[in-house]
C-alpha cells in the first residue's frame, strides 16, 4: 500500500514504478491518475499522461498535436507533467513514521526502536475525507476473488468516478453484497445485474448523472434496469429494499412508474429532482410517488402511513379521472378500456379503479393550480399541544396538513409584541420553551 506524498516528488526515471500507468500521483496540490507514460514527440524525454481528479486542472483530453495518447471523462482534464514533478507516494511503514514524529535509533547495526507516542484517532469527518475522492483500478479478473470478500456485507464507494459497467464488472467479488453506497460517482445508466447484486437490499445512487432516457429504459436494444412488461414485476434486484436516487436528473413520471416493478422496494429517497420541482404544490408531489409506487413504506424518509396512503391513492384517481374518462376508460368494466397511451402513463390507474371505485363526475372537476410557495397558515394551540416538543408538533402538522416530506418552519407572534414574529428553530424543545401563550398564533410555512 501506498500513500500519495506530495513533498518529495519523483527525481529520476528510474524512479517510476514498472506498473505507473494507472496509479495515483500528487502534482502541485493536485491529485490525478497517470493514464500514460511515454514519449510525446516532437519534445524529448518521457513525459506522463495524467488525467486529474480536477477537471480545470488540466488542459486538453490526452491529445497532441492531433495524436491521442490517453482518455479523459472531462475534455480538459488531462495534462502532460514530467515524472519529476510527480509523486507517487511513499510506503505505508514510511507515512506512518511522517506522520506520527517516530523516533528511529540504530542499536547495535541494524536494530530500530519506534517511540510509544500515542497514535491518534480522527473523528469522522477526517475519516470520510480521507476514505472517499478514490481512483480505484478495476481488476483484471474479478471473477477469481470472490473468496476475499466472501464476508463483506456493506460496501460504500462514494465518489470514485465509476460508471454502472465497472461496478456490475467488480460485482462477483461482492457475492453476499447487502448495501451498496455508490452516490457521487458518473452512473449515467443502469444496465441489468445478470447474476450479481441479487442480495442487495440497499442501493443508493444519489448525486449521479442519471437521466430519465438511459437510467430505466424498456428498449429492448438497450438493456437496462427494468424490462418487464407493464404490470408485472420484475426478477431484477429482487432484495432491494431500498433505494435513494436523491439530486439526479430525473424529471419524467415514467421513471417512477418502472420503480413500482421492484418486487420488494418498500423505502425510496427521491429528492432535489427536477421531477419534483415541476410540480406546484410539493404535498401534491409527494402524493403522486406515494400513488405510482404501491408498496412504499417510507419515502424521502418519511413514514408512509395507511392514511396516507389512501388519501393519495384516492386523489390520484380524481386527478387524473377525466384524462382517464378521455382516453376510453369508462365505469362499468365491460366498457372500460383506457387507451394504451394512458395505461403506460398511469400503470396503476386501473387497479386503483378496481380497488376504490371510479370517482364521481363531481370529483372530477378540473382543479386550477395554485402556487404553495411562501404559503401561510395561521393557527391557534391550546394548551396541550404547547407541552409538545416541536418534532412532534411538526409530525402533527404533517398528518394534518397532508404534506409528507415537505420542510416545515414554525414561527409566532404574540399581541405583546406587535410586529415581531419569532422563530422556533429547536425542535427538541417543547412549544412552552418559547413561552407561547394562548391567544398567540403559531404561523407554519412549508416550501
Amino acid at each position: 500500500m501506498r500513500v500519495p506524498d506530495q513533498t518529495q516528488p519523483t527525481t529520476m526515471h528510474e524512479c517510476l514504478p514498472s506498473d505507473a500507468v494507472g496509479k495515483r500521483v500528487a502534482c502541485d496540490g493536485e491529485r490525478g491518475t497517470v493514464r500514460f507514460v511515454g514519449t510525446v514527440p516532437p519534445t524529448a524525454g518521457l513525459w506522463l499522461g495524467v488525467e486529474w481528479d480536477n477537471p480545470d486542472r488540466g488542459k486538453h483530453d490526452g491529445s497532441h498535436e492531433g495524436v491521442h495518447y490517453f482518455t479523459c471523462r472531462h475534455p480538459k482534464g488531462g495534462s502532460f507533467v514530467r515524472p519529476k514533478k510527480a509523486s507517487f507516494g511513499v510506503d505505508y511503514l514510511t507515512a506512518i513514521r511522517r506522520r506520527y514524529e517516530m523516533e528511529v535509533q540504530q542499536v547495535l547495526g541494524e536494530e530500530i526502536q519506534i517511540s510509544t507516542r500515542t497514535v491518534e484517532m480522527v473523528g469522522f469527518e477526517a475519516i470520510t475525507e480521507k476514505q472517499n475522492h478514490n481512483r480505484l483500478r478495476v481488476p483484471s479478473n474479478p471473477t477469481v476473488r470472490p473468496r476475499a470478500f466472501s464476508c463483506l456485507r456493506v460496501l460504500s464507494l462514494t465518489n470514485c468516478a465509476l460508471t454502472w459497467p465497472q461496478l456490475l464488472e467488480c460485482a462477483p467479488m461482492w457475492p453476499l453484497l447487502e448495501e451498496l453506497y455508490a452516490s457521487e460517482n458518473d452512473i449515467t445508466e443502469l444496465q441489468k445485474p445478470n447474476d450479481v447484486l441479487q442480495s442487495l437490499t440497499v442501493l443508493d445512487l444519489s448525486t449521479n448523472p442519471l437521466v430519465d432516457g438511459a437510467v430505466l429504459s424498456i428498449d429492448s436494444v438497450n438493456y437496462y434496469f427494468i424490462t418487464s412488461s407493464e404490470g408485472c414485476k420484475t426478477a431484477m434486484f429482487p432484495a432491494l429494499k431500498s433505494l435513494a436516487v436523491n439530486s439526479n436528473n430525473i424529471s419524467e413520471w415514467s421513471v417512477i412508474n418502472e420503480l413500482e416493478k421492484l418486487q420488494s422496494l418498500v423505502r425510496l429517497s427521491c429528492r432535489q429532482n427536477p421531477l419534483l420541482s415541476q410540480e406546484r404544490n410539493p404535498g401534491t408531489a409527494m402524493q403522486l410517488l406515494i400513488a405510482r409506487v404501491g408498496r412504499l413504506e417510507a419515502l424521502n424518509r418519511w413514514t408512509v402511513l395507511p392514511e396516507d396512503r389512501r388519501g393519495a391513492e384516492l386523489d390520484y384517481c380524481k386527478m387524473f379521472g377525466l384524462e382517464w374518462l378521455a382516453s376510453g376508460g369508462h365505469r362499468d368494466p365491460q366498457q372500460n378500456r383506457p387507451s394504451a397511451e394512458f395505461t403506460t402513463q398511469h400503470p396503476r390507474y386501473q387497479s386503483l379503479i378496481q380497488k376504490y371505485g371510479a370517482p364521481e363526475d363531481s370529483e372530477l372537476k378540473k382543479q386550477e393550480p395554485f402556487a404553495l410557495k411562501n404559503q401561510l397558515l395561521s393557527e391557534s394551540f391550546s394548551l396541550l399541544l404547547n407541552s409538545m416538543i416541536v418534532q412532534k408538533v411538526k409530525g402533527l402538522l404533517y398528518r394534518l396538513l397532508k404534506i409528507p416530506g415537505a420542510e416545515l418552519k414554525l414561527s409566532y407572534t404574540s399581541s405583546k409584541m406587535e410586529g415581531k414574529e419569532i422563530e422556533i428553530d429547536n425542535d427538541l424543545k417543547p412549544l412552552q420553551f418559547y413561552s407561547i401563550e394562548d391567544g398567540d398564533k403559531v404561523l407554519v410555512r412549508w416550501l
